[in-house]
């Protein structure tokens, strides 16, 4: 399937055929270079065209012997005046050409397993040379040179910086730099501008043909530069032009019913939340409560630290709904989150009117049956659930909000399946993985947002250690010392079994059963992974928030939600193989209450954990919102909160780490031309609205749920 190149090839005309003629066809390629190609997703002259550089190699100085200096990237100018090959005791073919530079010194360079190079390699010939010196005891020389052959007194042309391109098995950085010179130059005069003269201004972009011409053969780094800065700009633009039209087309036509808050109710719903609120939780509700007394249906982002009190939003906006005669939906990605918070919902509502009811995949026919039953004739008022909630079969009496906890374990087309008719509900997305600002302003550019970044009175303070295997028995003292002070303690493996394959990496089942027969024989060990039964999940977190266990040996499904208050201790093995915001998340599950939170991270046996810099930057940095910038900045954006689902990590070019201000330059060009011109009308704007189309109708009628 050919690569999208929508987001930054702009119109072309229809006698530009040539653009779009098989990549076999186009001059320097043919049939034997195609299949390659064809692995880099290159299938038409416009792919090869818009297949950009990854970086450049710079220019190199032209030098004499004077002036060398070790591991230096010069340029040479000299005669041939010396060949010699042979093939060395390791079976390699070398080739070898000595030249003398106008100051009488020479140079010896070498090529290794290129023996074609011979046929155009004769003495007396003049060249340039280019690549890194190497001292040898009597001479210097340059291993795998670049050269260009010139004529008897011909001058070489002003050195410019190469392209270099991502590569497969099979193609060389020549090969790839002459289809481009040979067959692809030609081709840039038949592209159309997509950007208006005014729209290029106010970017302080190149044009078109410009920025193609620079960003492959260009005449310095810094016009590189400025030509990927417009490719980069035209590809954010063409995102934010897309969120910000669905963002229009959703106020101007959905619907949602009006949940006013009257100070009565206001005082009502805090009073039974039972909480002393933080200013940003305040803040939160009354953005909220704004929301949803409009007849437009709310899309908000809740995102916040771990431990922060998003849930006590989420409360509020639920009791709201049932206040107004309507029904709520809360989903989570797991059942014991469900579950949590179908208890704590129950225990803060046990003396009111509101009924609760739990929808999961574990229900038995009958239940579930009764269950949907009682939700369609509107007999319950908050429905928690997972992804159960959305299957087909589920239908609500009068659903007017529905809440996405971890939004980012659910797919945006999954999240969409939940409505039902004309009336939309509200929509709360809530994230406890605290989101990249880049990433905020381009996958989750359509919602509203809010953010708690302070903790509840009462949340105590959470150490963080790194462990190596000489200081972990020392480490297991101090887990029983807590649980000996009445604590409870977390021990987290990535796994739930071992693998054979690798033998390093322990399985939370086998580290339960080293536990409870060694080190904390005299302690009560539960275990708690994914593939238990809801029943004995259930039963393991029971006990444990019970205060039946000390020790819960458990995968990352308590990465989220799991709170117990007098959990106090945590120990993550193997900690290398997990994500920051994982690590961060699992954090969050201890320090929840009055006592001090200690959590050490093991890594996996031969691994130093100083060397890993992720469990660097955990140990150091216990703020989730610097770490998602952190994490963004080591693993790229990828899926690292859902961005797949977006169109985010799709970009070609743009990079959300790297080009920060860019994102920033093209959200505000975005709303300002939207906000003069609501549809994009304008008749130099047509171009440029049929490629924010082409590029995004597979989600724009879905984004604004997150």
């Amino acid at each position: 399937m050919p690569p999208d190149t929508t987001a930054l090839a702009p119109e072309t005309p229809l006698n530009s055929q040539k653009l779009f003629e098989p990549i076999q066809f186009v001059p320097g390629v043919g049939p034997m270079r195609a299949p390659l190609l064809a692995k880099l997703n290159i299938h038409r002259a416009l792919d090869l065209l818009f297949f950009f550089p990854r970086s450049y190699e710079d220019v190199a100085p032209i030098r004499n012997s004077e002036t060398f200096s070790e591991n230096e990237r010069v340029s040479v100018i000299g005669t041939i005046v010396d060949l010699d090959e042979r093939v060395t005791q390791a079976g390699k073919h070398m080739l070898g050409a000595l030249i003398r530079l106008d100051d009488q010194s020479c140079v010896r360079l070498l090529w290794f397993n290129q023996a074609f190079r011979k046929k155009d390699l004769t003495i007396g010939k003049r060249l340039m040379a280019t690549g890194t010196l190497r001292s040898t005891v009597t001479s210097w020389e340059i291993v795998q040179p670049l050269y260009v052959k010139l004529e008897e007194g011909e001058i070489p042309e002003e050195l410019k910086p190469l392209a270099i391109y991502p590569l497969t098995e099979g193609l060389q950085q020549v090969s790839m730099r002459k289809m481009f010179r040979t067959g692809i130059k030609r081709l840039i005069p038949l592209v159309e501008e997509v950007l208006p003269e005014r729209i290029r201004r106010e970017l302080n972009v190149l044009s078109i043909q410009d920025a193609l011409t620079q960003i492959h053969w260009p005449d310095s780094l810094e016009l590189a530069a400025q030509a990927r800065q417009r490719f980069v700009l035209q590809e954010l633009l063409v995102l934010q032009l897309a969120v910000g039209l669905q963002r229009l087309s959703r106020q101007a036509t959905a619907l949602a019913p009006e949940l006013p808050v009257s100070g009565k109710v206001h005082a009502r719903i805090l009073n039974r939340l039972g909480y002393i609120l933080t200013g940003d939780q305040t803040k939160a509700i009354d953005d909220v409560a704004q929301d949803m007394q409009r007849p437009r249906p709310m899309n908000r982002l809740l995102q916040g630290d771990v431990g922060c009190g998003k849930t006590v939003v989420a409360q509020y906006a639920m009791l709201l709904c049932v206040a107004n005669g309507f029904q709520a939906a809360l989903m989570t990605p797991t059942e014991i989150l469900a579950q949590q918070h179908c208890v704590s919902l129950t225990k803060s509502l046990a003396s009111s009117r509101v009924r609760i009811g739990l929808l999961t995949g574990s229900l038995t026919r009958s239940q579930r049956t009764h269950l949907l039953d009682q939700i369609v004739q509107g007999e319950i008022d908050l429905v928690v659930g997972t992804q159960a909630l959305l299957s087909g079969d589920v239908q609500f009496a009068k659903l007017a909000l529905v809440i996405i906890d971890e939004q980012h374990k659910f797919g945006v087309e999954q999240r969409a399946k939940i409505r039902h008719d004309e009336h939309q509900p509200h929509y709360l997305v809530l994230s406890a993985t605290p989101i990249p600002r880049t990433i905020a302003m381009t996958a989750f550019g359509d919602l509203d947002v809010s953010i708690i970044r302070d903790k509840p009175p009462g949340r105590s303070d959470v150490r963080t250690y790194l462990g190596q295997p000489e200081t972990m028995n020392s480490w297991w003292q101090f887990v029983d010392d807590q649980i000996e002070q009445g604590r409870q303690a977390f021990v987290i493996a990535p796994r739930v079994h071992s693998s054979s394959e690798d033998e390093e990496v322990q399985g939370a089942t086998g580290v339960a059963a080293d536990l409870t027969a060694g080190r904390f024989k005299h302690r009560r060990v539960g275990l708690l992974h994914g593939q238990m039964d809801s029943r004995e999940k259930e039963l393991a977190l029971t006990q444990f928030a019970a205060g039946e266990l000390d020790i819960l040996v458990a995968t990352t499904v308590v990465e989220v939600g799991i709170d117990v208050p007098n959990a106090s201790v945590m120990t993550i093995l193997d900690a290398d193989r997990l994500g920051l915001a994982q690590l961060h998340q699992l954090r969050g599950r201890v320090g929840r209450g009055r006592h001090t939170g200690y959590v050490c991270a093991f890594a996996s046996l031969g691994s130093d954990a100083e060397d890993n810099q992720r469990l660097k930057v955990f140990e150091k940095t216990s703020d989730g919102f610097e770490l998602a910038e952190l994490d963004l900045q080591l693993r790229g954006p990828g899926d690292l909160i859902g961005t797949r689902q977006h169109g985010a990590s799709e970009l070609r070019i743009a990079d959300l780490a790297r080009d920060v201000e860019l994102v920033a330059q093209a959200q505000s060009v975005a709303r300002a031309m939207l906000q003069a011109d609501p549809t994009l009308a304008a008749e130099d704007l047509q171009k440029l609205k049929r490629q924010v189309i082409a590029r995004h109708s597979g989600w724009l009628a879905v984004s604004d749920v997150g």
